[in-house]
């Protein structure tokens, strides 16, 4: 059997057959820690980058492959109590001191290894994100400064044909950021939202008005960018079914094209800002379901497609048109449909994904901003040396797992005669064991299985990383409590 769609639409309206069914008993039999699985493996399995490597992977890889650009911004002007993410608190502009340069000096020399293809004075760019931190903290001139800068070192696919997208604190925005943006050339921005709530938002020390919220993406939508996206957080201290649920019909109103609605993980002994947030202000797990439920309903009823792992999209959205036609792709990026290309992190504690002919690899930048500093100054006069300091070498094995994952996170199905042939082997033999384990979602109705594959039900695509992990040779040998909680 090759499994048939189950995002194929009737009449131009999504089936029920994509929807996720809620089920309180069964995600509480269920709900464990497990990966996010942004990448397999993990980033947990790190290990330290030998002299020279990193060197060695970026001359070596395959010239013809588009890239992707990630470029990390660690500034935020206010801390987030709830914020997991590598960050400096400053206040000042003039307190980031020259990280732009030292971004620029890693760009160039990172540029200068990269083996060119035939007839090209550049590098194929098909894709570009800023992450933080808040890259909106830089001001106007800077991002244009940036940009500018990139330009000398890569081509861009036109704007209509690539993905250039940047992270925004809707507070840090001078009135002619979103327009410098969209002229630059970005198609489509994130918003950091997570409530609406006045109560919420002081005990997280995240204020802003709805009004501010709307304004941004009238203004973002008036401009031409062709996607915008709102993140949202469910389990937020004095947050309730109530209150969220009024969030939620509120940006809904806003109409952004896709939301992002993520489980907050309280995890205090790892994040100390997380401190700042009273235990007994949390919602209990009972009221947490309770919003994830209301959430899932009531986007679904709006026209929201569940893409998987916490992201919703307008039918018409490009990751929603991808998923139903089988070509959407999971990277350090979240959802993507740039899934052919290769990943350049850039910045403290960025990532990498970097293939060739017969590796792949994933590459972290220190994640101290000083250390960062310091190695990129030393490569000023040692080109040898590189930012990056972690690295994973993936195997065939890996790779073949890593593909088995991404299909059940992307598409909610594994066919066992695709990756007989991609990968020559039989895979009903080869994870017997892992059919296996899987039985009892099989009699709980998660999936279905039968001898063409295995095909994630709509009571199991809440809880399609519980079956991506009964794939994951590394989760039961370390690291099982570093993971927050699947829903």
């Amino acid at each position: 059997m090759q499994p048939d769609n189950p995002y194929a639409s009737t009449r131009g309206s999504i089936t029920s057959k994509q929807l996720p069914a809620f089920d309180q008993d069964i995600i509480n039999k269920y709900n464990r820690s497990g990966p996010r699985y942004t990448s397999y493996p993990t980033a947990l399995e790190f290990s330290p980058l030998p002299e020279g490597l990193e060197t060695k992977i970026l001359q070596e890889r395959e010239a013809h492959a588009p890239l992707s650009l990630y470029f990390h911004i660690p500034f935020c002007r206010h801390l987030c109590y709830y914020c997991a993410c590598n960050k400096i608190i400053i206040k000042k502009n003039s307190d980031a001191g020259d990280y732009l340069a030292y971004l620029m000096a890693e760009i160039k020399h990172k540029r200068s290894l990269l083996t060119l293809p035939e007839n090209s004075k550049k590098p194929l760019v098909k894709q570009l994100h800023f992450g933080g931190g808040t890259p909106t903290f830089l001001q106007d001139n800077e991002l244009i400064q940036l940009w500018d800068f990139l330009q000398t070192q890569f081509e861009f696919l036109p704007e209509d044909q690539g993905d250039y997208s940047i992270e925004i604190d809707p507070r840090e925005l001078s009135g002619e950021t979103l327009k410098v943006l969209r002229n630059l050339g970005f198609n489509r921005i994130s918003l950091g939202v997570q409530d609406l709530d006045e109560t919420v938002q002081i005990a997280v020390n995240r204020v802003h008005s709805a009004e501010l919220i709307e304004n941004v993406l009238n203004e973002a939508r008036e401009l031409g960018f062709h996607s915008i996206n709102v993140d949202l957080i469910y389990g937020l201290p004095h947050q309730t079914p109530e209150t969220f649920d009024k969030t939620i019909r509120r940006i809904i109103e806003m109409s952004p094209d896709r939301l992002s609605v993520f489980n907050y993980a309280h995890l205090p002994e790892r994040f100390k800002s997380q401190r700042q947030i009273k235990e007994d202000d949390l919602p209990t797990p009972s009221a947490k379901l309770t919003m994830l439920g209301n959430t899932i309903n009531t986007l679904t009823e709006a026209g929201y497609q569940y893409i998987g792992i916490d992201h919703f999209a307008k039918p018409d959205d490009e990751l929603a048109v991808a998923q139903r036609e089988g070509k959407l792709h999971r990277n350090f990026q979240g959802y993507t449909i740039m899934g052919d290309c290769d990943l350049l992190g850039f910045g403290v504690s960025s990532i990498s994904q970097i293939a060739n002919a017969n590796n792949s690899y994933i590459l972290q930048n220190h994640t101290d901003l000083q250390v960062y500093k310091d190695t990129i100054d030393l490569a000023r006069n040692n080109p040898t040396i590189m930012p990056a300091v972690n690295v994973i070498k993936t195997s065939i094995k890996d790779r073949l797992r890593k593909y088995v994952i991404m299909n059940l996170l992307c598409h909610d199905y594994m066919d066992f005669r695709d990756i007989n042939q991609k990968f020559g082997i039989d895979a009903i033999t080869y994870f017997i064991h892992e059919i296996q384990q899987l039985g009892e979602m099989q009699e709980d109705r998660l999936i279905d299985m039968d001898a063409a594959g295995i095909r994630v039900l709509p009571r199991g695509r809440l809880l399609g990383r519980n079956v991506a992990m009964i794939f994951d040779e590394y989760l039961d040998k370390k690291h099982k409590d570093r993971f927050s909680k699947v829903i």
